[in-house]
């Protein structure tokens, strides 16, 4: 029971979030109707189509993701229809002529229970349009049904989550509905407001086809939600299900598990928590192709020697995103390269992240001198909040001089910290299995070579293949060259994950910043003129944009000359 209240608590928190913005004018289109009738079938049938769609794209993969576009666009239609109907009257007859008649076969009677299914219908139509900010509740529900498999529970949890949703937005159309009764004594009103509520159902139309819902309105907001989120996951996670806390979140304090099951140790003999009593311990999990992972290096590496003489150990747990990850040659190469020099245990098979109950990268656990975990922090930021545990930790260890201050360790390359103050394009994945904004054409065909062209005009955070490609579950693969990819982001630094194929010969490539040579926006695996080589399989910094100007939507393109190199993902910063 705690589950779904915390579900429905995360869903009541989404009318405070920037992504109800898009479907507030179909909500509010229904406001001159009586609620009963109207309102709250929209809102029943808004939930219950969003838990469907949620459960099917957890279970289904990526056809229902398409499927569901189909759908977005037929509700899109649909909703431009009622626009035109609430603006024209006799388009309002043509378009409920459907209805009357299905109402009719139902023998609904009353025109009351046709209103119903008529609301009803709209509302499965707006759960469809409706792509609600993925928060830390959300999050941990979504995640849980990819690592544990999706359930009847999931379900559940997903429409508890969208009943909360539209339990909040009940409140505000009851405001408007109440709003719209004492306005109707005014000449004339009723007949502006159905005006004004159809050109709102066609700028939301507008917003949801241009993309604002994942975009510009969620630039727009000053205020997110995750924090609120955060704390109530936090103060109720004692009762929670430990596949849907975050991890290392138990009713009592998690004793260190073993590190057991890892393919090799680096840097160091392997270590085990009954050798490592007495001593304060940070365990980092991390992956050398993930940009978030590399950022946070640098603090960790000198946290590791600041604090090695008073008692510190820091283990870096190195656990695979892609299969290259896996190869503990790769990762020795890694470590070399980045300059890490604490121990680092190569988890290849996730023994280590299941036996904490991890779910990201990074996360870092800090374990006291008894063997228990005292604090988590997941993701990058919170660097002195970190410090302070570890000093903390090693005081109550019985080091009588912990070394005072904050370490400030900003990387170079790869290794430096984003632009947090703006928003970035998102990671996007290349291989069939998790792509996300891919317009080229014709569609990928999975694991069989085909001829792609880039497309044209590409909208923000959309990519497209040309040349010929093999795109597969986690990567594309290059038969012929020349291949390109294109991408059309906003920030500062691009990255794209990249191997050089099965013959590791060396594969060279032309970087081009809206089509020129990237000049000084150069990043740190190509020169001026934008030429670079793939020889390793590893996350290639791009483009580094300088200077004061505000970052601006660019087109990225790399042209690579040479046959088989693989194409991971792209990284923002």
């Amino acid at each position: 029971m705690i589950l779904w209240i915390v579900a429905f608590l995360g869903g009541l928190l989404t009318i405070l979030s920037p992504c109800i913005l898009p479907v507030l004018p179909f909500v509010f289109s229904r406001a001159e109707e009586p609620f009963r009738r109207s309102g709250l079938p929209l809102l029943a049938g808004m939930a219950v189509m969003f838990a469907a769609v949620s459960t099917l794209a957890v279970v289904g993969g990526s056809w229902v993701v398409h499927a569901n576009e189909y759908g977005r666009w037929a509700a899109l239609i649909l909703f431009s229809l009622f626009a035109l109907s609430l603006l024209f009257p006799q388009v309002a007859e043509w378009v409920t002529r459907p209805f009357t008649r299905l109402g009719g076969t139902l023998q609904a009677g009353p025109s009351e229970k046709r209103g119903i299914l008529r609301s009803f219908v709209l509302g499965g139509a707006t759960g469809l349009l409706w792509a609600p900010c993925a928060g830390p509740i959300l999050g941990l529900i979504l995640t849980s049904a990819a690592v544990k498999g999706a359930s009847a529970n999931t379900s559940v949890l997903l429409l508890a989550y969208a009943l909360g949703a539209a339990a909040s937005l009940s409140l505000v159309l009851l405001a408007g509905n109440q709003l719209i009764k004492k306005l109707r004594g005014f000449l004339g009103v009723e007949e502006w407001i159905r005006k004004i509520l159809g050109a709102a159902v066609l700028l939301g139309v507008f917003a949801i086809a241009l993309g604002w819902d994942r975009g510009i309105l969620t630039r727009l907001s000053r205020f997110h939600t995750d924090s609120l989120e955060q704390k109530l996951v936090s103060k109720l996670g004692s009762a929670m299900d430990p596949g849907l806390r975050p991890a290392g979140m138990t009713d009592e304090r998690k004793r260190f598990p073993e590190l057991t099951g890892a393919v090799a140790w680096l840097n160091s003999p392997p270590l085990s928590p009954a050798a490592l009593r007495g001593k304060v311990v940070l365990i980092d999990f991390w992956t050398y192709s993930c940009i978030n992972c590399l950022r946070t290096l640098p603090y960790v590496e000198a946290w590791s020697k600041k604090y090695k003489d008073s008692g510190l150990v820091v283990i870096g747990v190195h656990t695979p995103e892609f299969a290259f990850e896996k190869d503990p040659a790769n990762v020795a190469q890694a470590l070399r390269e980045l300059g890490v020099t604490y121990p680092v245990a190569i988890d290849s098979h996730y023994a280590i992240w299941n036996a904490f109950g991890n779910q990201y990268w990074p996360a870092h656990y800090l374990i006291d001198a008894s063997g228990k975990i005292q604090f988590q922090h997941f993701g990058e930021g919170g660097y002195k909040e970190s410090e302070k545990q570890i000093q903390q930790l090693l005081s109550e260890s019985g080091v009588s001089k912990v070394p005072a201050g904050m370490v400030d360790s900003h990387g170079a390359g790869s290794l430096a910290p984003s632009l947090t103050q703006e928003d970035r394009s998102p990671e996007t994945y290349i291989g069939y299995d998790r792509a996300e904004n891919q317009i080229s054409h014709p569609p990928v065909a999975e694991d069989e070579a085909a001829t792609y062209s880039t497309g044209n005009n590409l909208a923000l955070n959309q990519w497209s293949l040309g040349g010929r490609w093999k795109v597969g579950e986690e990567n594309a693969q290059l038969i012929r060259p020349p291949g390109k990819i294109v991408f059309r982001f906003h920030a500062r630094d691009l990255h794209l994950v990249l191997g050089a194929g099965p013959s590791g010969k060396a594969v060279h490539f032309i970087v081009r910043l809206d089509g020129k040579a990237p000049g000084p926006n150069h990043g740190a695996d190509t020169d001026e003129s934008g030429r670079g080589e793939v020889r390793e399989q590893r996350l290639y910094q791009l483009i580094r944009q300088v200077g004061s100007a505000p970052i601006q939507d660019r087109t990225f393109e790399i042209e690579f000359l040479d046959p088989g190199v693989q194409a991971f993902a792209f990284t923002f910063g």
